[in-house]
């Protein structure tokens, strides 16, 4: 496969995840990968990306600073900020580079500020808190490393998908055949809620 036809492959991919669901996509990961605690504060809608991963000391953004530099359209920068509620990683400013440089969006296990703003648009930003405490700046950290998000393990280049649900990410190894799977229960239940709504439904669903 050319380098052209992965990329275009990829987008498939990533569109094709933008229109599942989290729940029916982490009921097809066994329900067990997900992360726990983080939650969504944009305004709606379906994130799906590829990860570029932050190590990042608690409450510190200087990495998450370094990241913004390599970011790449269709990356989902998710930091590992050890779940640290009492500083801020990003707020307004942060979120808005991410997305004029192409990003599908954030994950932190960590808290955010300037969540009006924030809310008020699409742009992906799913995180733990919100206080207006500003984040440290100088401390250590790594890009492209393994990391923990709410007791989720994600690697760089893993496939991210966040919703009003949660987010859940996975290997791109396995997402060819986890969309399918992801598809057939999604039309399943559609045709379940039909019967339901027209009063032919026998109670007879099981996943």
């Amino acid at each position: 496969m050319t380098q052209a036809n992965e990329c275009e492959n990829i987008a498939e991919l990533f569109k094709g995840f933008s229109a599942c669901a989290v729940a029916n996509i982490s009921d097809n990961l066994d329900r067990a990968i997900g992360a726990r605690g983080i939650r969504p504060f944009h305004n709606g809608g379906t994130m799906a990306g590829r990860a570029l991963t932050v190590k990042a000391a608690p409450g510190d953004n200087t990495f998450i600073y370094q990241a913004l530099e390599i970011v790449s359209p269709g990356d989902v920068i998710v930091v590992d900020g050890a779940g640290y509620e009492d500083r801020a990683l990003i707020g307004e400013i942060m979120a808005n580079i991410a997305e004029s440089r192409g990003a599908a969006g954030f994950v932190l296990d960590g808290s955010i500020r300037d969540v009006d703003a924030i809310s008020s648009k699409s742009f992906p930003v799913f995180a733990r808190n919100v206080i207006h405490l500003g984040p440290y700046k100088g401390g250590v950290g790594k890009l492209n490393v393994p990391v923990s998000i709410g007791g989720m393990s994600v690697n760089p280049g893993d496939i991210v998908v966040g919703d009003s649900d949660g987010v859940t990410a996975f290997g791109p190894d396995i997402a060819s055949d986890l969309l399918k799977a992801t598809r057939r229960q999604q039309a399943k239940e559609t045709d379940i809620l039909a019967s339901i709504a027209n009063g032919t439904y026998t109670g007879a669903y099981s996943k």
